[in-house]
């Protein structure tokens, strides 16, 4: 209803409906960013490109810089360009021996490349070292890549992604979408129910980061 008697008022003031949702659209689009957070941003994939760029500088200026390497090769792998990374990452191994980080970027790029045995053992070695590692999210990307190939492992993984992000309302929207993928749909509505129980519990500065998940997890238990 306010969306609407906005673009009323707009298009009145303006006399352009096209012109007025417009305007509409982007004061929404800002007031998500700044408030909640669902929608993506917009100058993301710009602000990446502009690294990789500035990091394949780097890398061309000194190709000993194994720190720009590593970098790059985790800004790729956002970008799906999986190989390129591997590639990369492999070529730094020795400098990266006892990096949690390493080990779990590393065998995500296995896993997305269909090296299943490879990526998970990789990934569980850097989650050895820090079972913290990327506060968790190494084990919902293996639940991710296992949810078709063996559930049962992909609801362990979901249960160990739980016990390291227990208060976080991300986390249980998280572990809803992957129970709700796997047929769990109970399961799937009690986390959702839990993620906007601890959203309400949080501290009103902690909101501001956990408002987006809280939404998302409100729409997904209506589905």
């Amino acid at each position: 209803m306010i969306k609407i008697l906005g673009f009323l008022l707009l298009y009145r003031l303006l006399g352009n409906p096209i012109l007025a949702l417009i305007i509409l659209l982007v004061v929404l689009y800002f007031l998500d960013r700044r408030y909640v957070g669902i929608l993506p941003s917009l100058s993301k994939p710009f602000r990446r490109s502009r690294q990789m760029s500035k990091l394949r500088t780097t890398i061309a200026q000194n190709p000993n810089d194994v720190t720009a390497k590593f970098d790059l090769a985790r800004l790729l792998i956002e970008r799906k360009r999986y190989s390129e990374a591997k590639e990369l990452l492999s070529a730094i191994a020795d400098r990266y021996e006892t990096s949690a980080e390493y080990w779990v970027e590393l065998g995500y790029a296995n896993l997305k490349l269909g090296q299943l045995a490879e990526g998970e053992a990789q990934m569980l070695k850097g989650l050895d070292i820090n079972r913290r590692a990327q506060y968790g999210q190494p084990y919902l990307r293996l639940a991710e890549i296992f949810r078709h190939v063996d559930q049962d492992k992909a609801l362990h993984y979901v249960s160990q992604f739980q016990e390291i992000q227990s208060s976080s309302s991300e986390a249980y929207y998280l572990a809803g979408s992957m129970f709700k993928t796997l047929g769990r749909t109970e399961d799937a509505k009690l986390a959702f129910n839990e993620s906007l129980a601890v959203y309400r519990s949080l501290p009103k500065y902690k909101k501001r980061q956990e408002r987006g998940w809280a939404l998302r997890s409100y729409f997904a238990k209506l589905r």
